[in-house]
């Protein structure tokens, strides 16, 4: 881990005793890093909005083909080389969830800096909350914070279950 960079690597039930550890780790890294006050906050706004997709917005796995221990987990990864910070994250989704969510991700790609910023006051008036807790902005706040597109892939799981990965680079 240490020859990648890896600064932290999770992988198991996201709680929100874990997210509230992980930042309060992640932000000591940070600081600790001397790195720039402007890239620390870019880097720990878009820290804060993908953990909390992985705590809302993942799909528990109800069939009997997982086990306990793997039908709630995620994947949480951050790392840093010379010129960027690298987060991944990964969790499980139902299948018929992936059109919508790739579908999302694939317009706010498309968006400038403009249009998101657009899109994002536009969500923020237009839309409610969903059912579980979110506006929609996460996706929007990455891209608008990390000034990059998001890269994202779907694993097939079974007939009805799908891993979804984030993929997101934030320049130094």
């Amino acid at each position: 881990m240490e020859h990648n960079n890896i600064m932290l690597s999770f992988k198991g039930d996201i709680t929100s005793e874990l997210l509230t550890s992980m930042l309060q780790i992640m932000e000591t890294k940070l600081e600790n890093l001397d790195e720039q006050p402007k890239t620390r906050k870019k880097v720990y706004n878009v820290l804060v909005e993908c953990l909390q997709n992985l705590y809302h917005h993942r799909d528990e796995m109800e069939n009997a083909a997982a086990n306990d221990e793997t039908k709630k987990q995620a994947i949480f990864m951050i790392s840093k080389n010379a010129t960027e910070y690298n987060i991944m994250t990964g969790n499980f989704v139902k299948n018929d969830k992936m059109a919508s969510l790739s579908a999302r991700i694939d317009k706010i790609n498309a968006m400038n800096k403009e249009e998101l910023k657009q899109h994002y006051q536009d969500v923020l008036s237009l839309e409610g909350f969903s059912e579980k807790g979110g506006g929609g902005l996460g996706f929007i706040d990455i891209a608008r914070k990390s000034g990059q597109s998001l890269n994202y892939d779907f694993l097939k799981i079974d007939e009805d279950y799908s891993f979804f990965s984030l993929y997101i680079k934030i320049a130094q």
